[in-house]
């Protein structure tokens, strides 16, 4: 088995049982390592539907797992890179909930899977409910992956290209408001950042517990933007949308587009900013071009796993 990574589109349980209980079975069968993530309310219709398989399948809640898109490929990479031989995971990052400032993440997760993973011996399946995602997302899935699964069966994707994904997820605009705290940043600058970060995640809201990872995560963006993108930065925050955010812009073009999804070896110095701010965040945006980087980060101001 080479890479493939289908999209499966279901209408409902039964067509969504009957696309993914055979592959994960199949797996199995063939001693594979079989990894569901999936959303709440599927993986548990995967948990009852496999029975007394479910011992043997590793189960992920995609609404933990993925609540930022970032995080999955560090995750699935962690779980293939764990076995030899052949794996095969399920793995649904969209679902209804996702919100319209969620999904541009979501579809950029979608195209760099197929970067992430060339050349592995590894099959993801990517369910698609037809029923509650729009006509717009479900065009989305053709672009990102090679072959869709449907009621009339398996067909190659005429609309695929993943590099375009890429290329427009990355040029989406970033807004800013007005009234959005900012300070400047440059080289020693880092305790200013921090202290800032803090100032602004107690000022608005956000859980005490959470309080040192958004100033973790906001000095990592300005330390990686001072050092990659020119000597210097501007660092905002706001609340929008019951959650805090924090954008970094710079001079820097970021042209690795896996930058913050590929593992670092111990013995390898830096590489670990990005991966550590996706791992910290609910969702992290880019926006990066030729003229320039803005990277913006979210942190929820409420709990809104989906289940």
């Amino acid at each position: 088995m080479t890479f493939a990574h289908p999209a499966l589109f279901y209408s409902d349980e039964e067509s969504y049982i009957d696309g993914t209980v055979p592959f994960v079975v199949e797996g199995l069968a063939s001693a594979e390592p079989v990894a569901v993530a999936v959303p709440g309310r599927n993986l548990q219709l995967l948990k009852e539907a496999l029975s007394g398989f479910a011992h043997l399948v590793t189960f992920l809640d995609m609404t933990d797992t993925g609540r930022n898109p970032g995080r999955i490929i560090p995750e699935l990479r962690a779980f293939a890179d764990r076995h030899r031989g052949a794996v095969r995971i399920i793995s649904e990052p969209v679902w209804d909930l996702r919100t319209d400032v969620e999904y541009p993440a979501c579809t950029l997760h979608e195209a760099l899977v197929n970067y992430a993973f060339s050349g592995r011996d590894l099959s993801i399946l990517c369910p698609y409910s037809t029923t509650t995602l729009t006509h717009d997302i479900l065009a989305d899935a053709e672009k990102t992956h090679p072959v869709v699964i449907d009621a009339s069966g398996h067909r190659p994707s005429d609309h695929f290209h993943p590099a375009r994904v890429v290329v427009a997820a990355h040029s989406l605009p970033l807004t800013i408001p007005s009234d959005a705290a900012s300070t400047s940043v440059g080289a020693g600058a880092m305790a200013a950042v921090r202290a800032f970060a803090r100032e602004q995640a107690v000022k608005l809201g956000l859980a005490h517990d959470r309080v040192d990872d958004f100033t973790l995560a906001v000095t990592e963006l300005a330390t990686n933007s001072v050092r990659h993108g020119g000597g210097e930065s501007t660092v905002r925050v706001w609340s929008e949308s019951k959650s805090i955010v924090c954008q970094v812009n710079d001079n820097g073009h970021i042209t690795d587009v896996l930058a913050g999804r590929t593992p670092v070896h111990a013995n390898e110095p830096g590489g670990r900013g990005l991966l550590l701010v996706n791992r910290l965040a609910d969702l992290v945006r880019t926006q990066t071009t030729s003229s320039g980087t803005a990277i913006q980060v979210r942190f929820d101001l409420t709990d809104k796993k989906a289940t």
